[in-house]
C-alpha cells in the first residue's frame, strides 16, 4: 500500500492524488493523439470534481492552467488556448459555459467515459493498471460527491466493467478510496466554500461605505 506521506507532492492538491496521477501518465503518453485525447477527459473530469468552479469566469480556460501547471508544463498538446508558461503564467477568469452530455452513467460523467476509452486501448501492462485503479477511484469520489452517503467496492467495479462494456480487465490488486476518507474531504471543502462566501460577502459590504 502507497502512502501520501512516501508519494511525491501534489502541484495543486485541490483534484486530488489521482487526478495528478492521470496527468503524469498523459504526459508519458509518445501518440499525440492519444494525448490530447487523455487530456480531454481529465478536462472533463477536473470539471466535475470542482462543479462550484462553474461560477468562475473562464471556467474551462482555467481548467487548462491547470492541468498545464499540474503537468510542470511538460504536457503537450493542442490546447483551446495560450499554453501558460512558468515565467509569465498568469489567471485571467472570465465566464464560460460548461457543456451537458448524455451519458449512460451520468452520475460518473463523460470524462470518466473517455478515460475508460483510453484505458482499453492501452497495452496490459502496470501503466494500465494503475490508470484502471486512478478511474475507479474517481467513480468512486463522484458516486459519494453526488448525493449518495456511500458504495460497496463491487458496485463501482462493476459499473467501470459495464461503461467498458465488458472489455476491461480489472485488476485483482486495485484498492480504492475508503468511502469515509471521500466524505471528509468533501466536507472539508464545502466547509472551505461556505468561508469564502461569507468573506466575499464581507468584502463587499465593506467596499459600499
Amino acid at each position: 500500500m502507497n502512502y501520501n506521506t512516501s508519494r511525491p507532492k501534489m502541484i495543486i492538491p485541490e483534484y486530488g492524488r489521482h487526478i495528478q496521477s492521470l496527468i503524469d501518465h498523459a504526459v508519458k503518453l509518445e501518440d499525440k493523439d492519444k494525448r490530447n485525447e487523455m487530456a480531454l477527459a481529465i478536462i472533463d473530469v477536473m470539471g466535475q470534481l470542482n462543479p462550484h468552479l462553474r461560477d468562475v469566469q473562464d471556467f474551462k480556460h482555467k481548467l487548462w492552467d491547470h492541468i498545464f501547471i499540474m503537468s510542470d508544463f511538460k504536457l503537450e498538446v493542442d490546447s483551446p488556448y495560450p499554453v501558460p508558461t512558468p515565467e509569465h503564467f498568469t489567471e485571467k477568469p472570465n465566464k464560460m459555459s460548461y457543456p451537458q452530455n448524455n451519458t449512460r452513467f451520468k452520475h460518473y460523467g463523460k470524462g470518466v467515459e473517455n478515460l475508460v476509452k483510453a484505458a482499453i486501448a492501452m497495452e496490459e501492462g502496470e501503466e494500465k493498471d494503475e490508470l484502471i485503479n486512478s478511474i475507479a477511484n474517481l467513480m468512486k469520489k463522484h458516486y459519494i460527491t453526488w448525493g449518495r452517503s456511500s458504495v460497496n467496492d463491487d458496485q463501482i467495479i462493476s459499473d467501470l466493467i459495464k461503461i467498458a462494456k465488458g472489455k476491461l480487465k480489472v485488476p485483482t490488486s486495485i484498492e480504492l478510496i475508503p468511502t469515509k476518507e471521500i466524505a471528509t474531504r468533501n466536507t472539508t471543502t464545502t466547509t472551505a466554500q461556505k468561508t469564502n462566501k461569507k468573506k466575499n460577502r464581507k468584502s463587499k459590504s465593506r467596499k459600499k461605505y
